[in-house]
């Protein structure tokens, strides 16, 4: 189970980004890997496909290796670990383990 999800907002922890945050764009299990907002920019061709469209250069966020980012917590304002903790009606919940706030 991957402790990081969409919407989570995280902390860029190496790479050219490092000390950046973002909120999580999408979730990559398949390589391990996430997509920040804002953040690893690359720049793509793109070539013009109708008479209307305009092509050229465009800037979009590449994927990040998600053992450099962290998940920030919303209490404690900082980057922390997530641990997952199994509810006795046998659903899943993460939290900090700071401060023990649910996620």
């Amino acid at each position: 189970m991957l402790k990081i999800k969409k919407n989570d907002m995280v902390k860029i922890l190496a790479g050219k980004d490092k000390g950046k945050s973002g909120k999580v764009l999408a979730v990559l299990p398949s390589g391990g890997r996430v997509i920040v907002q804002g953040i690893n920019f690359t720049k793509k061709h793109v070539k013009r496909r109708r008479q209307d469209d305009q092509g050229g250069i465009i800037e979009q966020e590449a994927s990040v290796n998600i053992s450099n980012v962290s998940v920030v917590c919303k209490r404690c304002s900082q980057s922390v670990r997530i641990s997952v903790d199994v509810l006795s009606d046998g659903s899943k919940v993460r939290y900090c383990k700071k401060c023990k706030e649910v996620l």
